[in-house]
């Protein structure tokens, strides 16, 4: 009785590890993202199994759980793969683990490609300490939410994307972090055509704008500069005294300069409650 997770290729089925293979081979059960594409994947790498193939997407992903629990719990050693990379990371399978875990159900995770740290690594960008914060939101005014939140954020920042979402999340990100934040567009890593594209958000957004993007998308974008945060708030201060000491009121100069740095005005009215609790 035992839960696995295998990685599998992001696209060159090369990539497959012989522990991913053996796994294939003896498990009792396999829970695929996407049954096809899992078939296509053993005949690519020459694997025959016996196992019984359930899909396992996130569409039947809690009703699965379930009937994979009580597989466990029988003996049954269930292998789960996703259609690419790790299980769980921005595909199914976390709850399955966790609940496996909690009813003391072995677990084990057999490592191999990820789109997260080839992205890093093809990126160019600082590799010491970075975050992976997978899809974001689709709407417009949660993206730009999110985003907000990561403003000052100092590591390297990975996203997946939708193809058809990039050019919109790109000018989103340029609204939050400026058009001269450096970031990376890596698009079909490992596959035929993979792509990567550098430079600063302007010029990912031009490219975006005036191209047909197709394939998997994972965008890394660059980390504030140290203390920005600091160096912002005193910013958006200076602004809004000058504003006020030029006649304006505080509450239209606090307006005037969230528009001006592109940010919520409860960001900047904030930053003025601090300044003057310090200076009292």
């Amino acid at each position: 009785m035992a839960l696995i997770l295998a990685a599998t290729p992001l696209g060159n089925p090369g990539d497959a590890s012989p522990r991913l293979k053996a796994a294939i081979e003896s498990a009792s059960i396999i829970a695929a993202e996407d049954s096809r594409r899992f078939h296509r994947l053993c005949a690519d790498i020459g694997v025959s199994f016996t196992a019984k193939v359930l899909s396992f997407f996130e569409g039947n992903e809690q009703e699965r759980t379930r009937e994979l629990l009580n597989e466990l719990q029988s003996g049954a050693t269930v292998l789960v793969v996703s259609d690419a990379g790790m299980p769980t990371i921005s595909d199914p399978g976390f709850r399955l683990m966790r609940e496996a875990i909690d009813l003391k159900v072995a677990v084990h995770v057999i490592p191999g490609p990820s789109a997260v740290t080839m992205a890093v690594a093809l990126s160019g960008l600082p590799t010491d300490r970075f975050t992976f914060e997978g899809f974001p939101p689709r709407a417009s005014g949660a993206r730009l939410s999110t985003f907000e939140k990561l403003r000052h954020e100092e590591r390297t920042m990975v996203f997946f994307e939708a193809p058809h979402r990039l050019g919109d999340s790109l000018n989103d990100a340029i609204t939050v972090f400026g058009g001269q934040r450096a970031g990376a567009i890596c698009r079909e890593m490992t596959k035929n055509y993979e792509q990567t594209l550098r430079g600063t958000l302007n010029e990912l957004s031009l490219w975006a704008d005036s191209n047909e993007v197709l394939g998997e998308i994972t965008l890394v974008i660059d980390g504030a500069k140290s203390d920005s945060a600091i160096t912002t708030a005193d910013q958006m201060v200076t602004r809004v005294r000058e504003f006020e000491d030029a006649g304006m009121d505080r509450k239209a100069a606090i307006a005037s300069v969230a528009q001006e740095f592109g940010i919520a005005k409860r960001l900047v009215y904030a930053a003025v409650v601090d300044a003057n609790k310090m200076s009292t």
